[in-house]
C-alpha cells in the first residue's frame, strides 16, 4: 500500500502535475557513476535521499560480483536490479532472486568457439562489445533460441526475450509495495528507455543519448553522479519548501 500522508512525499515539479515520489531508481554506468566510480559527492546525494525515507533501486547491466568490486556502498539501496534486469538483489538481507533462467550452455559454447571476446556470462545474461551483435545474432537464430539482443552503447547484451531493465524494476517495486507511478527514474543508454517509460518520471542526465533525452520528462543540467545528485536535491528541496510552509 502506498502511504501518502506524508508531507516528505509530496513533489512538484515546476509547471507539471503533481506526484508522490517514494522512490529514486538509477542506472549506474554513465548515470550514477563516471568510468565506473560513484564520487562522494553523489554518494552523500544518496544519502541524503535515504534520510527522507524514501527507497533507492539501482538498475543496472552489471554483473553483482562486479558491481560489488566497483561500488562497496552499493548496500545503501534498498533493491538491485542486476543483469539488465535478469536478477534482483536485495542487499539488507544478501538475498538474490532469479527473474530469468540461465542462458542455454550449447549457446555460450558456440559464441566462445567462434571466438567472441570479451564474453561475460552471469546468472542469466550473456554479454559481449559491438560489432560481435552479428555472431551472436546468427547463433540465436541458428540455435532457434527465444533470445534478445539489447544494446547499452557499445555493449551488447542478450536476455530472454521480454527481460529488461523494466521487468526487473516491476519485481522491486513489487517487493517493497511500491506502485511505479511513485517513481522517479533516471538513465543515460538506451537500455535505460524501458524502465524510464515504466516509471511515473523518467529523467535523463546531460551526457545522455538525444534518443534518450526525446522521451524522458526531463533533462539534468549537470553529466552523470552530478545529474543525479541535481535530481536528489530538487526532490528533497521541495521537501524543505512544503515542510516551511507547514510551519508558517
Amino acid at each position: 500500500m502506498v502511504e501518502r500522508s506524508s508531507a516528505k512525499q509530496i513533489e512538484v515539479w515546476s509547471g507539471e502535475p503533481m506526484m508522490y515520489v517514494l522512490a529514486l531508481a538509477t542506472d549506474y554506468d554513465e548515470t550514477l557513476a563516471e568510468h565506473g566510480l560513484v564520487s562522494d559527492a553523489t554518494f552523500k546525494a544518496l544519502e541524503d535521499f535515504k534520510k527522507t525515507g524514501r527507497k533507492l533501486v539501482l538498475v543496472t547491466g552489471r554483473e553483482l560480483p562486479d558491481l560489488a568490486r566497483v561500488f562497496p556502498g552499493h548496500d545503501i539501496f534498498d533493491k538491485i536490479v542486476a543483469e539488465n534486469g535478469g536478477l534482483l538483489y536485495t542487499p539488507g538481507t544478501k538475498v538474490k532472486r532469479l527473474l530469468a533462467p540461465a542462458p542455454p550452455q550449447e549457446f555460450v559454447d558456440r559464441l566462445k568457439s567462434r571466438g567472441v571476446a570479451p564474453l561475460y556470462v552471469g546468472d542469466s545474461i550473456v554479454a559481449t562489445l559491438v560489432p560481435n551483435e552479428t555472431i551472436v545474432l546468427d547463433e540465436i537464430r541458428r540455435l532457434g533460441l527465444e533470445l534478445e539482443i539489447i544494446f547499452n552503447k557499445g555493449a551488447v547484451m542478450v536476455l530472454p526475450s521480454g527481460v529488461n531493465k523494466a521487468t526487473g524494476l516491476a519485481a522491486a517495486l513489487e517487493e517493497l509495495d511500491l506502485s511505479p507511478h511513485n517513481v522517479v527514474a533516471i538513465g543515460d543508454a538506451e537500455n535505460d528507455d524501458a524502465f524510464l517509460r515504466a516509471a511515473g518520471y523518467g529523467v535523463a542526465v546531460a551526457n545522455a543519448l538525444p534518443s534518450l533525452k526525446e522521451t524522458a520528462d526531463r533533462v539534468t543540467s549537470g553529466q552523470r553522479g552530478e545529474g543525479v545528485a541535481e535530481l536528489v536535491g530538487q526532490i528533497t528541496a521541495n521537501d524543505a519548501d512544503l515542510t516551511q510552509s507547514r510551519r508558517q
